[in-house]
């Protein structure tokens, strides 16, 4: 077995590897001009994410040992993953006050999963099992949430004159937004479905690795990683269906703050 130690060890030159691909992809985003749909160069973005990262990382290292030994401390730490989660997702969506409407999708996804985890056993109420379980799911969450979102309001946005068209042939409201955006919606399972059917082909994700590393035999680590992928991909589907429908009856939109939301 390899050690953990051995395959990346923390040391100089490990910070200088780190720090020098972080340069370089804030470089190439200068370099190519890669932006948003709304004109923010994400070259800044990558450079702060992961400084952010870095520090985040950091910090939840030192206190993981402390949270994971209390119930009311694990709870708020998983809490407080659920609300940046939620926080970033919205906002990732729109601009408006709709965003924290971004906390349906990820905790109606999350919530269920993580419950029957809980009473089936297969996950027990500890934070060392808890905490990365729950923070897999809710990113899941996120990324589904936030891929949703933005498609189907840029398609709503694009595709504005059909969404008329439909309505003036009789269509309702939601009915018409969501033969229009649904299709661009469900584009947001595409990575975790190449994911999971290309799992042990094209990659070893970090729960398998990180199982092998810790000394679990090979069955194991691929029972562990299979679990994973199923449980987010019901956690993906939920978000998506979710975040459609929120959309479709106007309740998380880009109209401004001001406007009287779609009916």
């Amino acid at each position: 077995m390899l050690a953990a130690e051995v395959l990346l060890p923390v040391d100089t030159t490990l910070a200088v590897v780190l720090a020098a691909l972080l340069a370089a992809a804030v470089t190439v985003a200068a370099l190519a001009r890669l932006t948003g749909d709304r004109g923010r160069g994400y070259a800044r973005q990558i450079a702060v994410a992961g400084l952010r990262a870095a520090v985040q990382l950091a910090a939840v290292s030192a206190l993981i040992g402390w949270v994971v030994r209390a119930a009311p401390l694990l709870l708020c730490f998983v809490l407080l993953m659920f609300a940046v989660a939620v926080r970033t997702a919205g906002r990732r969506v729109t601009d408006n006050g709709t965003w924290w409407w971004a906390a349906v999708p990820i905790g109606g996804a999350v919530l269920p999963v993580v419950a029957v985890l809980l009473l089936t056993g297969l996950v027990p109420y500890q934070g060392i099992a808890l905490i990365p379980i729950t923070g897999i799911l809710i990113g899941g969450g996120l990324t589904a949430t936030v891929l949703a979102g933005r498609r189907a309001l840029d398609e709503l946005r694009t595709r504005h004159g059909e969404v008329e068209a439909a309505m003036a042939l009789g269509f309702l409201d939601r009915e018409a937004r969501l033969e229009i955006a649904r299709p661009a919606a469900s584009d947001a399972l595409l990575p975790g479905l190449d994911q999971t059917r290309t799992v042990g082909l094209v990659t070893l994700p970090g729960a398998f690795v990180g199982m092998l590393l810790g000394g679990a035999s090979p069955l194991l680590a691929g029972a562990v990683q299979l679990f994973v992928l199923v449980a987010l991909m019901a956690v993906q589907v939920v978000a998506v269906a979710v975040t459609l429908e929120l959309i479709a009856r106007g309740l998380l939109h880009r109209a401004a703050s001001t406007e009287v939301p779609v009916p």
